[in-house]
């Protein structure tokens, strides 16, 4: 047995809030009861908050509130993933430890945590099909566990880190989380939309479907670009610049119904580029499928 002697402070944290961000995103969710019917919850609208009162968030009752609340953090913890790589590669304080505690903390915030929001987000699907919807749930986290499992055995320090096998676990996990902050928005009493239940309707029926989608694509073999590299690492244009502004202006501009597009339409890119390449450009892939 060999003793851990040190480990980096700062990507630890990182990867701690991580964790931190997961469990209360759990937390958030526990807070909603199973729905009694079927009928479209309402929420009423979050007033300016003062830093000083930030923690009262957490003390609301609102069930559409508190799914809005665990995708947001969800959606933060997506940040604190993506930077305590960057952080130990700068700092130098890489090593097994932080990998190793990296795919545990994954594990909670971007499988059990997403999973138990779904069942938790779409009270229509959830009160006509509770087995179904507990089910592709469960299927999801196994999936989760799967993929960060075969991640941690299939990469090595050679490896360049711009891209992934699978669908990477918080793209998937964004799913659900970002279709929580799109839901608030339309359940809001405010939300003068047209159609806005319809609509809302519709994307219950859809959205089990579409994580179960995304579970299938984590343990896939299905290339996916490793998006904070590939945009962030290494010199680039200035073209490249003005488009990474322009997309995060985009997003600003109407998170709750550009974060769902966004993140729907990077887990269909890879299997869309895959077929493409099969069928139509004749492509031989490497890997197979799964």
């Amino acid at each position: 047995m060999h003793r851990l002697r040190a480990i980096g402070v700062l990507p630890t944290l990182f990867t701690l809030g991580n964790l931190i961000c997961g469990f209360f995103a759990i937390v958030a969710a526990a807070r909603v009861n199973a729905p009694i019917s079927a009928d479209m919850p309402t929420a009423a609208p979050i007033r300016e908050i003062v830093p000083t009162q930030l923690f009262s968030l957490f003390d609301k009752q609102d069930p559409v509130h508190n799914c809005m609340l665990a995708g947001w953090l969800i959606m933060l913890a997506m940040i604190f993933d993506a930077l305590d790589g960057q952080v130990a590669r700068l700092t130098k304080t890489t090593g097994d430890f932080g990998a190793q505690l990296d795919s545990l903390c994954d594990l909670v915030t971007f499988g059990v945590a997403p999973a138990f929001l779904l069942v938790k987000l779409c009270p229509g699907f959830t009160f006509n099909h509770s087995k179904l919807v507990w089910i592709i749930a469960a299927a999801y986290a196994c999936c989760a566990a799967l993929r960060l499992a075969r991640f941690n055995v299939e990469t090595d320090d050679d490896d360049d880190h711009m891209s992934f096998s699978g669908l990477p676990s918080p793209a998937a996990a964004s799913i659900p989380a970002s279709f929580a902050i799109l839901f608030y928005s339309l359940r809001v009493d405010t939300n003068t939309m047209d159609y806005a239940q319809q609509v809302d309707s519709v994307i219950q029926t859809v959205l089990p479907f579409l994580t179960f989608m995304a579970a299938l694509l984590m343990v896939s073999r299905i290339p996916f670009p490793h998006l904070m590299n590939q945009i962030f690492r290494g010199q680039r244009s200035f073209g490249h610049v003005v488009g990474v502004l322009f997309a995060l202006a985009a997003v600003m501009s109407a998170p709750s119904y550009v974060l769902p597009l966004a993140c729907v339409g990077f887990a269909l890119s890879g299997p869309v580029r895959y077929a493409w390449q099969e069928w139509f450009q004749h492509k031989p892939h490497d890997e197979p499928l799964f």
